[in-house]
């Protein structure tokens, strides 16, 4: 719909309009309710693989990433070895997960973010976005491309590499994924869901403010306009016009 030639009309008509609208969106919440009660009864599966990462003090295993809770969010953050900044689209989801942990962390939740770089190569790039969130290296260990966000050159060269459960062409170092694991009192870890592509779309909080815009999320291309948080000030001084 083009915005510059949107209808107009009285309030009593707006009135009646926001009233049909809000029936489908209480009907879209109710689905989305019970998208998610399936989604919490879909079947586990235990982890018994012995994974582990570099933190700030040497090597962690899986389990410690709980940080003694019973449930953990693991977002897989694409920064591969060599690269001197996360992904713009990573970095635009991450800039939520401070806001969201002041509240998580206090009911039984932990979210880390895990990279395949070396542990050292992000640490600038994490000061440098004020990020205070747990972000660990997988570097050395097959979690990456076991929870579907790397793929083996061997894999791309034979036709059998998968992303969001599909086959792709696709040769990219990482890819952004989500996984969720669930520890229970034994110890034992379960793998219970894992989530990619547009499955990510519910952890950026300010696409949902975009989308009670009138242009809503306004891009051609997903993320396209995204940048480091950052760079935005760069580009507004750099596109300034001054009169001659």
């Amino acid at each position: 719909m083009n915005i510059q030639n949107h209808p107009v009309v009285s309030r009593e008509e707006w009135l009646a309009a926001r009233k049909q609208h809000l029936a489908r969106e209480k009907a879209f919440t109710k689905e989305r309710d019970k998208l998610s009660a399936e989604r919490r009864a879909l079947p586990w599966v235990k982890v018994d693989k012995d994974y582990h990462f570099q933190g700030p003090n040497g090597e962690l295993k899986l389990a410690d990433l709980f940080g003694g809770r019973s449930q953990l969010v693991i977002y897989h953050f694409m920064f591969a070895e060599g690269w001197d900044e996360g992904c713009p689209g990573c970095s635009y989801l991450s800039d939520h997960i401070d806001g969201a942990n002041q509240h998580l962390t206090h009911h039984d939740v932990a979210v880390v973010a895990v990279s395949h770089a070396p542990f050292a190569e992000f640490q600038a790039f994490k000061r440098r976005m004020g990020w205070k969130f747990d972000w660990v290296s997988s570097a050395g260990c097959d979690f990456n491309y076991d929870f579907g966000v790397c793929a083996r050159a061997e894999d791309v060269a034979a036709g059998k590499a998968t992303y969001n459960y599909e086959k792709t062409d696709g040769s990219e170092e990482e890819l952004p994924g989500l996984s969720v694991f669930y520890r229970n009192e034994a110890g034992e870890i379960f793998h219970t869901y894992s989530t990619y592509a547009r499955g990510l779309d519910m952890l950026v909080g300010a696409y949902n403010y975009l989308d009670l815009t009138p242009k809503g999320r306004n891009e051609d291309e997903i993320m396209e306009w995204v940048r480091h948080h950052d760079r935005y000030a760069e580009e507004a001084s750099s596109s300034c016009c001054h009169g001659s």
